[in-house]
């Protein structure tokens, strides 16, 4: 019998396309890279979405600010 996907599961995989759209095209933002040339030493052995959130988090609390 064949199992039908919780609607959890479908929110869940949906959020993770998003997510995934959201981060390639941050990370191919003009802002991005220059932050990333600012920080270059010390982003060293951190994985992209490690980046993109810290980037994110940073921006945002620059705008709080």
């Amino acid at each position: 019998m064949a199992q039908i996907p919780a609607s959890s599961d479908r929110q869940f995989s949906a959020d993770t396309e998003i997510w995934y759209s959201l981060k390639c095209a941050i990370s191919t933002s003009s802002g991005f890279q220059r932050w990333q040339l600012e920080r270059d030493p010390q982003l060293q052995g951190i994985r992209l979405e490690q980046q993109v959130q810290r980037y994110l988090r940073e921006t945002l609390e620059t705008l709080a600010y």
